[in-house]
């Protein structure tokens, strides 16, 4: 599409117009001095001739002024355009000479920029790798003074242990000779108040017994003595009351004739007996403990059934934990804890089976299944 033309660059009418009148003034002149010239009787087509002739004249004229007004004013036009196009061109070898400059300038920034990324990175890398190696070396330090820690504990550990053993050993072997003392004094005395003095240190040494068998048990040592013989069910049953302060408040219901293996005897008399106190120090002092056996076709069911503290749900799952074998740690087992541990080691040497459940005389009840 062309574009249109400004309203400046457009040929003036008035111009024109002046042209036209003065061209049709001259030819009029000229054909009427012709007509009045001419002889009357060609007047009439002189008169049209020159006339037309004059009208021709003056549109003539007035194109060739209108053409030659044209061509100057595309003259300036086409010199306006050329001037407009060189200082384009000009501006855009400026903006060209910029651009390449402000180009230059980035790419030169960006390599700097690049190169001091590159050498900070650098930098950083070998002070990291410094500080890994140093670091490294601390805990392969730290390791060996932990490790060399760590073994002089677990030797600690053992030796103390082995020594608990030793001392536990002595301890058995010292309780079974005073009990063995005892009961021949019993049999060389008469007097009935000598005669409860010895039954009353009997009692207390076969505690004591027990709590060295205790701490054999949880060191690992050989515990307790050991019968060549099975021992009938009653007798261990009363074997586990004399090991306890509060046997008189134990009631044995026993009617059985199964005898337990003489390997085993020690072993299930004292787990036993660790139930009843148990069962005794957690119930009233004037309540009773009751025990009962039952023949089954699997062995034979031991029940302990106190009217004490009723086990909440939280201390049942611990207690059976603890007598189930798994707990070999030996911190932090005190009291009870350290009773059922004691169950837990012998149950899982023996083979027996300990549960806990709410006892009908409203506290806790224990099955022991031999």
């Amino acid at each position: 599409m062309t574009a249109q033309a400004r309203s400046g660059d457009r040929p003036a009418v008035r111009p024109l117009l002046l042209i036209a009148l003065t061209a049709a003034a001259v030819s009029a002149l000229a054909v009427g001095w012709a007509v009045s010239v001419a002889p009357p009787s060609t007047r009439g087509p002189i008169g049209w001739g020159a006339g037309a002739g004059a009208a021709l004249l003056c549109a003539a004229v007035t194109v060739a002024a209108h053409g030659l007004r044209t061509a100057r004013t595309t003259r300036a036009r086409l010199q306006s355009a050329r001037a407009e196009a060189a200082r384009l061109a000009g501006e855009r070898e400026a903006l060209t000479a910029q651009w390449r400059q402000e180009h230059q300038r980035l790419v030169d920034t960006a390599t700097h920029e690049r190169t001091r990324l590159l050498e900070e990175f650098a930098r950083e890398r070998d002070r990291l790798a410094q500080e890994h190696t140093a670091e490294r070396a601390r805990l392969e330090e730290e390791v060996r003074r932990l490790s060399a820690e760590a073994e002089r504990a677990a030797a600690q550990r053992a030796a103390a242990i082995a020594a608990t053993a030793n001392a536990a050993a002595r301890m058995q072997a010292l309780a079974t000779g005073t009990l063995a003392d005892l009961r021949a004094m019993e049999e060389r005395h008469s007097d009935e108040d000598v005669l409860a003095d010895l039954l009353h240190l009997d009692h207390r040494t076969a505690q004591a017994g027990r709590l060295a068998d205790s701490v054999a048990v949880l060191t690992g040592a050989r515990s307790g003595r050991r019968w060549a013989r099975p021992i009938p069910m009653e007798s261990i049953l009363r074997g586990a009351m004399g090991r306890i302060s509060g046997y008189q408040r134990v009631r044995l219901h026993a009617a059985s004739s199964t005898a337990v293996a003489g390997h085993a005897a020690e072993g299930v008399m004292h787990a036993l007996a660790e139930l009843l106190d148990n069962a005794a120090n957690f119930s009233p002092p004037s309540a009773e403990v009751h025990v009962y056996v039952e023949e089954v076709p699997a062995g034979v069911i031991v029940s302990v059934e106190d009217s004490g503290l009723v086990m909440s749900d939280l201390q049942l799952r611990r207690a059976e934990r603890a007598v189930s074998g798994d707990v070999t740690e030996l911190g932090g087992l005190t009291g009870t804890r350290l009773g059922l541990a004691v169950v837990g080691r012998l149950a899982r040497k023996h083979g027996l089976k300990v549960s806990f459940r709410p006892s009908a005389r409203g506290g806790t009840g224990v099955l022991v299944l031999l």
